[in-house]
């Protein structure tokens, strides 16, 4: 193999691995923010669950069909980082107004976003993440042979 075949997998283990990274280090701080009160907030640990299952799986067998699982999971952690940031905003619209019921539209806003808690932008960790293992499918030579 010449060494302009070896640097495009080299970068996807990089890419994969700054992913691996991202997710265990995600996953671990949710469980000690104990991110786990409902149902809601179980998504991002069970999706980061899944995608570690998966690229095991992909570890084993490198044909497509393991890649085409570990996309829709990556689409799934944007879908998951979006639903996440707007459910956080409000979140932290409805506390501001609790405090402040003469609040509205844009200075509600303003106000909610300058807050602390909770993390308003935080779930776009997981859009991050999305993007990360959406980039190591990218013309993922198993995918070119099926």
């Amino acid at each position: 193999m010449s060494e302009q075949e070896k640097q495009p997998s080299q970068l996807r283990r990089l890419v994969l691995l700054i992913f691996l990274g991202g997710a265990l280090g995600t996953g671990a701080e949710l469980l000690l923010a104990r991110h786990t009160e409902d149902t809601v907030q179980w998504v991002p640990l069970i999706l980061i669950g899944i995608s570690l299952a998966v690229i095991g799986w992909h570890a084993t067998d490198r044909r497509a069909r393991s890649l085409r699982v570990l996309r829709g999971t990556m689409i799934l952690f944007i879908i998951s980082g979006v639903t996440g940031m707007v459910l956080h905003c409000q979140a932290k619209m409805e506390f501001k107004l609790e405090s402040d019921p003469s609040l509205s539209g844009l200075p509600l806003f303003w106000e909610a976003m300058k807050s602390q808690t909770p993390p308003a932008l935080a779930p776009g960790m997981m859009v991050q993440l999305g993007l990360l293992g959406l980039a190591y499918t990218y013309r993922h030579p198993a995918l070119r042979n099926s």
